[in-house]
């Protein structure tokens, strides 16, 4: 799964999984009859990992009785000595009276009662796992790919990322499994982005096995019949979601895009403008990203925001920065050139304009995060309504600003557009560290709705610093900080 995706600074878009049905109810309402009776490990509660057979499930045992322990006189197995074993004591001289006995302390409160709801299952599964979540996402995988080995080519060959996703994704369901809103609208997004994966309904069942297997082998204090039933319940909840999600999708739009390079524009030796031609009309917001696969890494698929607004010619453009270690976007600084072709996921996000207000812009961007800030002036200028569009771009050093000139000319042609450049150059300063800080020299921002695009700490300054003048946390947009990858530097 995907980790998900902010819409904005109020809190993250995100799933949960409080569907009814239990383990008679199958993984999910369309599954095969084979998979419905499946069985899992950790059938009851207290189990330890050593115990183990070989199909990852613990036999039941019995449990130790455990006795409190009382004061010293119960544990010592004696009662106390009788007065006439006590010797007699020497009457001791009067003394002053005795000062007043201390106030009893007053009894602390009563603990809150366990939840016990199939939600509260959830959370404290994921609650005992979160420590070890690395070791539970590699067991899960391991138990997939052993059982299914069909399934294996429909994930990348390194699995770093995968698994950290899949931890997300079950962390964000698990913590808003009583909100089905927020439920549907993250696990739909979910079901519509796997369809670019080749994910299909029949292989929702020996997912939802291997996780049940997973958790129940790292989960034993957590784990048991109820727990087992909880987790069934809510995976047949998301799958269903998800595959809904994708089969009405797939009546308005392909899984990907096919699209040709036609620009490759190197703007510094680390950052490249790349323009592509899709195969197929692409239907985007400007502001929002997309999955980009390259033909030297296949299944590692790495999201960009599109540097620029809708075109009349269809072309699309990113900004890409070579990172170290960062498999597609070395491929499409160095290696892509006019003529190769990569596969485009379906567009997301919502870090989109308002049109149904007079609001102002004030945008802050870092690095390439400034290519979905440049997508929203033109986005403004398509629409010809002169709204305030006040733009702060940050960059560590002076030549950093790869793009200034283009945001510049803008600006002189647009009177309604104020772009300040933000340079950060002191030593250990990092990307965007003063843009915050240039935001409190201007304003006032009341009026104004903010968006921030760049790496994750220039994000979660720029939140807290926009909040602290005044513009609610609804009215603050931003890159989902966990997966566009395409901001980061």
């Amino acid at each position: 799964m995907d980790a998900p995706t902010t819409r904005s600074a109020a809190g993250d878009r995100s799933g949960d999984s409080s569907g009814g049905g239990g383990r008679s109810a199958g993984w999910f309402g369309t599954s095969p009859p084979h998979h419905r009776n499946a069985q899992h490990g950790g059938e009851r509660e207290g189990q330890q990992d050593g115990d183990r057979d070989t199909e990852g499930r613990t036999p039941g045992r019995s449990f130790t009785q455990i006795r409190l322990v009382g004061s010293g006189a119960d544990r010592s197995g004696t009662a106390p000595d009788s007065p006439a074993q006590v010797p007699p004591q020497r009457q001791a001289p009067p003394q002053a009276a005795a000062p007043a006995p201390a106030p009893t302390p007053a009894p602390a409160p009563a603990p809150a009662p366990e939840d016990t709801s199939d939600v509260g299952l959830l959370r404290r599964t994921m609650a005992e796992i979160e420590p070890i979540a690395d070791k539970v996402t590699s067991h899960f995988y391991s138990l997939l790919f052993l059982r299914h080995p069909d399934l294996r080519a429909l994930f990348p060959a390194a699995m770093d990322s995968q698994r950290d996703r899949l931890f997300k994704a079950l962390l964000t369901a698990a913590t808003h499994a009583d909100d089905p809103a927020t439920l549907a609208t993250y696990l739909s997004h979910l079901g519509r982005g796997h369809r670019k994966y080749g994910t299909l309904p029949e292989h929702y069942p020996a997912v939802g096995e291997c996780l049940i297997g997973a958790l129940s082998h790292y989960a034993p204090r957590s784990w048991g019949p109820r727990a087992e039933s909880a987790w069934v319940a809510a995976y047949t909840t998301i799958s269903q979601i998800m595959i809904d999600a994708a089969a009405e999708d797939a009546l308005r739009a392909p899984a990907s895009w096919r699209a040709e390079v036609v620009a490759h524009d190197m703007r510094t030796p680390d950052i490249a403008v790349v323009t592509v031609r899709p195969d197929q009309p692409y239907p985007f917001l400007a502001g929002q990203y997309a999955a980009l696969e390259t033909p030297w890494w296949p299944r590692i698929w790495r999201h960009y925001s599109f540097a620029g607004a809708p075109r009349s010619d269809g072309l699309l453009s990113f900004h890409v920065k070579a990172v170290p270690a960062g498999w597609v976007s070395n491929a499409l600084v160095h290696r892509a050139r006019p003529g190769h072709v990569i596969q485009l996921g379906p567009p997301a996000g919502s870090m989109t304009v308002d049109h149904s207000t007079d609001n102002g812009l004030l945008c802050l961007g870092g690095g390439t995060g400034i290519a979905p800030i440049k997508a929203l002036v033109e986005d403004v200028a398509q629409h010809g309504r002169h709204r305030s569009v006040q733009v702060f771009y940050g960059a560590r050093r002076g030549h950093d600003l790869y793009d200034i000139e283009t945001m510049l000319r803008m600006q002189q042609t647009h009177p309604w557009l104020s772009v300040r450049p933000v340079v950060d150059d002191g030593p250990g300063g990092g990307l965007g560290a003063r843009l915050p800080e240039a935001v409190y020299e201007y304003g006032p921002w009341h009026t104004y709705d903010a968006y921030l695009s760049g790496p994750p700490g220039m994000i979660r300054r720029g939140v807290d610093t926009l909040v602290d003048i005044g513009i609610p946390a609804h009215r603050i947009r931003h890159d989902s900080i966990e997966e566009l990858v395409g901001a980061r530097n």
